[in-house]
């Protein structure tokens, strides 16, 4: 299959290689964003990249930078490839602000253990699974080797963020979440949870990576969770999530997918991205190899020579 597995030049300097994103230093102001089509499940990178999914998630993050910037500014510059992106070079504040509409997910699996407060939010008894919460909540977690829960005045304890700023990345949180939920609202989509990363550019606040991407959000399908709540499925990863937990063997996860389960994933991320963006996403029929329709749009752009 035409997939983008990793992306490597010399001609730039490797900054950071994510399980999904690769970085590269373009110069002091601007940095390189290619997202690859790699495919991460229970913290490990499978071997099966999928076809379209880098294009999808960077489309789909321009798509909301552009959709919120009335909210607060953005790193990008612009996009080069249908895979890669220019953006600024900002300082990441190591503060992951993750809202949540539902209770889903690891807060789910701490909530039926017993426990009751997450990031210093408290929720009341007798909560049922993937219920919707009276408003959406803030519950930050610390971008570390592996990332923890933390209360809003330890992150301003252990000198993460002052309070002024995290009271704003909280208060930009919830409207970027609020913008987001609506829009997806009107194509049958619920905004279950997300995260978002901020950066200082300059000293002012600006949103970074990524936004309502499947890769950094939950959705479901709102028809889905009308009929059956507690049987709603994430729309995406969910389902190869499930392939995984139904072939483990001797405790092991499979490493790669079948081309079956492979189709089936890009199905979903092309249905997700023309349901959001409403059109098709124009590179899905290409039949150009991925990694040379990249390097010659980075040559295009004066970025390679």
């Amino acid at each position: 299959m035409n997939t983008l597995p990793h992306f490597a030049t010399p001609q730039l300097q490797l900054l950071h290689r994510g399980k999904v994103r690769d970085s590269f230093r373009i110069d002091d102001s601007t940095r390189l964003i290619v997202v690859s089509d790699r495919l991460s499940a229970f913290d490990s990178v499978l071997e099966t990249a999928i076809p379209n999914k880098g294009a999808v998630l960077n489309g789909l993050a321009n798509f909301w930078f552009e959709k919120t910037a009335h909210i607060i500014p953005n790193h990008v510059k612009g996009m080069v490839d249908a895979n890669a992106m220019l953006v600024k070079e900002a300082q990441p504040i190591k503060v992951e602000m993750v809202v949540r509409n539902y209770l889903t997910g690891s807060m789910l699996r701490g909530y039926q253990s017993g426990q009751r407060t997450f990031s210093g939010v408290t929720v009341p008894d007798g909560l049922t699974k993937h219920q919707q919460f009276p408003t959406p909540i803030v519950t930050p977690t610390t971008k570390e080797e592996s990332d923890r829960e933390i209360t809003p005045a330890n992150l301003v304890s252990e000198g993460w963020v002052s309070q002024e700023l995290y009271d704003k990345m909280a208060e930009k949180a919830l409207e970027l979440f609020k913008v987001g939920s609506d829009l997806l609202a009107a194509q049958g989509i619920i905004l279950v949870d997300t995260k978002y990363e901020f950066g200082l550019l300059n000293g002012k606040l600006i949103l970074i990576d990524e936004i309502h991407t499947p890769d950094s959000s939950r959705f479901w399908s709102a028809a889905d969770y009308a009929q059956n709540p507690e049987g709603a499925e994430q729309m995406d990863k969910e389902y190869i999530r499930q392939w995984l937990i139904a072939n483990k063997k001797d405790g092991a996860y499979p490493r790669a997918l079948t081309p079956e389960v492979t189709q089936e994933a890009v199905n979903r991320y092309l249905d997700i991205y023309q349901r959001v963006v409403g059109q098709p996403l124009a590179t899905a029929g290409d039949n150009e190899d991925v990694t040379e329709r990249l390097t010659r749009n980075l040559v295009k752009a004066g970025l390679l020579k």
